[in-house]
């Protein structure tokens, strides 16, 4: 589509060449100056704000623009492109050319590049909606200093932004396996936040561009990267609570009361069932921080568990560590959530029948993830293979599905563990 669009430009030449320019520029800083989201979701609203003002650019200090769907495209990006290239060129290069390249996880560079062809679709989306009715007249029946022109773009605006909605999930689904619908939820959560100011802020460039000229474009995005100050602050918060769980975490496993990596296996494994059963990104990372802490109660204990197997204590037992664990994580400033997921992990399943409170399903996929790494953990002590131990474990797990474990989630593990 970017090739097709370059090539038609190419032949026609552009329209409003400067106007081009100026929001390709902004277009290609906005990328630059990208945010990370929970789920490590990376975004870029300058760029993206940028990109769906010039699709939905109409007039321009009082006067009719005709770039059209394929110039939007192309400019578009043009800009993308011209921030995605230092990265691209930076290995060809290399040190002896006086380029350093900050090392990225191919995962992430990989994800930057979905997202900026993600921005590239929206962008056109959003131009294929209003360019054809703006360039055919049928807009000119709205005034422009109207509230029905008004109306029309927000209606256009906030299309796109649940097209861009829908194409983030599906790159979700596909780079993290994340199901779609939990993924769909979690990104229509966020335009609530920072999706809602990146449709506001190109809704108003567009119209105050109208107005004003290409002075709209400065004027109305530097609120939009104040917002992007304070995002960058709540992640360094979350950067911070993280670093605190991971502390804790590493607590028990110094202490000598679990083996070394348990906790985080426990966390990768709970997080995988709880991605398997559509869990969303705020709930998986309750869920990791949970798991993470989940042992933290062996110690208030005298004497170790023989091996840190919990799971192989009485009922009552894991219930009192884990209810001492609940009061550790209280006092850490961590969201409440956590420590109640903590502190009903070794509550008996109640079975098909039912009765008495509800475990929470992070709390029911702990249990299971936990007993899955401590089952692991014994039978390699006992000089099994891994495979024929792996088969052991899910058989264990399977025995007590329905009894001592929720059977949606050993159906779960058994699918990812299996």
């Amino acid at each position: 589509m970017l090739a097709a669009s370059l090539g038609a430009v190419a032949v026609r030449g552009l329209s409003a060449p400067g106007v081009a320019l100026a929001f390709m520029v902004l277009i290609a800083l906005g990328e630059c100056v990208r945010i990370t989201l929970p789920g490590d979701r990376e975004q870029a609203p300058i760029g993206a704000a940028g990109a769906l003002a010039y699709a939905l650019l109409g007039p321009l200090r009082g006067l009719p623009t005709g770039h059209g769907v394929l110039q939007v495209v192309a400019v578009t990006g043009a800009g993308l492109l011209l921030a995605l290239l230092p990265g691209a060129l930076a290995p060809a290069l290399g040190p002896r050319h006086g380029v350093r390249r900050r090392v990225r996880a191919p995962w992430r560079e990989r994800a930057r590049r979905d997202g900026a062809a993600r921005r590239l679709l929206g962008a056109a989306f959003a131009a294929a909606v209003f360019q054809p009715l703006y360039n055919s007249g049928v807009v000119d029946r709205f005034s422009a200093d109207g509230p029905a022109y008004g109306a029309f773009l927000t209606a256009v605006a906030a299309l796109a932004a649940l097209c861009d909605a829908v194409l983030a999930a599906v790159l979700r689904r596909a780079r993290s396996g994340l199901r779609f619908p939990a993924g769909l939820e979690d990104e229509l959560r966020s335009l609530f936040g920072i999706g809602s100011a990146i449709a506001a802020t190109g809704m108003l460039v567009s119209l105050a561009a109208g107005e004003v000229g290409l002075w709209a474009l400065p004027l109305f995005c530097a609120p939009l990267l104040l917002a992007q100050v304070s995002f960058r602050r709540a992640a360094a918060v979350r950067a911070t609570t993280g670093q605190t769980i991971a502390s804790l975490a590493k607590a028990t496993e110094v202490a000598g009361y679990t083996p070394p990596g348990h906790a985080r296996r426990v966390a990768d494994t709970a997080c995988a069932v709880g991605r398997e059963l559509g869990l969303g990104t705020r709930e998986l990372a309750l869920l990791e921080y949970a798991a993470l802490m989940h042992d933290v109660g062996q110690l208030s204990l005298v004497e170790p568990v023989p091996g840190g197997a919990t799971a192989l204590l009485p009922d009552e037992e894991q219930q009192r560590i884990a209810r001492l664990g609940s009061e550790v994580i209280r006092r850490t400033g961590v969201p409440r959530q956590v420590a109640e997921q903590v502190a009903r992990l070794a509550d008996p399943h109640p079975g098909p029948e039912g009765g008495g409170r509800a475990v929470p399903l992070a709390a029911r996929i702990i249990r299971v993830a936990n007993a899955h790494d401590d089952l692991l953990t014994a039978a390699r002590g006992r000089g099994l293979g891994e495979a024929v131990g792996r088969l052991e474990v899910l058989e264990a797990l399977r025995l007590g599905r329905g009894r001592l474990y929720d059977a949606r989630v050993v159906d779960a593990l058994v699918r990812v563990r299996g």
